[in-house]
């Protein structure tokens, strides 16, 4: 396959960014998106050029490092991470625009790469359970319905990659935020911070500067682990009861 790639390129936060082209060629359909940015710097490196900076990790599907939207779809046209699609998605000659998240809560770094620890300061605010040190309780001392492990199991597929903000108009992180406390809330183990989670996680998102949600859909459609809309109605629930309790 022969393509033309168009490439945000920015140097550093400060700097204007702008998409640059670049023609690559004998790209095979069996390759990832990220293995073809790998073919794309190495032919930058040999040429003298500055190899286009993006994020990955495990490329397996797992960590949600992978942040690009490509033509326009975050993650690209299939429901799936960027390191899981594969070069057979596009045609030979297709032109393919490939840009950073887009949101004023994941600042630009440099190129494609971008800084989501905003995320991570909505984690550090109440993703976590109080757990009594001491001997380890047994493993099922505690009875889960499987109706109840199941929600919890759904929403903890959630990887943090970003795409529900990348895809929200709005730039919101109501899908993520919701995932989180959602899968919390469901469990036992997550009662005794129920409440404080849900408010200080909802605050601590509305600080980083995310968006409002106008529940346009797109978060849950560019979920590349199919977090369901309802999350959202679900966590807007424990919040007004949470505010409530606090007066």
């Amino acid at each position: 396959m022969k393509l033309t790639l168009r490439v945000w390129r920015q140097r550093n936060p400060d700097s204007p960014g702008a998409m640059a082209t670049y023609e690559v060629d004998g790209i095979s359909q069996d390759m990832s998106f990220l293995e073809m940015l790998d073919t794309l710097n190495e032919e930058l490196i040999l040429s003298g050029d500055e190899p286009v900076a993006f994020d990955h990790d495990c490329r397996e599907g797992i960590c949600g490092a992978c942040s690009l939207v490509i033509n326009g779809d975050a993650h690209g046209p299939e429901r799936t991470t960027t390191c899981q699609l594969h070069m057979r998605s596009f045609r030979d000659g297709d032109t393919i625009d490939v840009e950073p998240w887009r949101a004023a809560a994941f600042p630009v770094v440099k190129d494609l790469v971008v800084d989501r620890s905003a995320f991570d300061r909505v984690i550090q605010s109440g993703g976590y359970i109080t757990a009594p040190t001491g001997a380890a309780p047994e493993a099922h001392a505690t009875a889960v319905p499987k109706p109840v492990a199941d929600t919890a199991f759904e929403h903890a597929e959630c990887i943090g990659c970003g795409a529900c903000v990348a895809a929200c108009p709005n730039g919101s992180a109501m899908l993520f935020t919701a995932a989180k406390v959602v899968h919390l809330n469901s469990l036992p183990q997550g009662a005794p911070e129920r409440e404080s989670r849900v408010l200080e996680m909802v605050g601590q998102m509305d600080a980083e500067g995310f968006g409002g949600c106008t529940n346009t859909g797109a978060c849950a459609t560019a979920c590349p682990k199919g977090i369901p809309l309802f999350s959202i109605a679900k966590m807007n629930r424990e919040f007004v009861r949470a505010a409530r309790k606090r007066g």
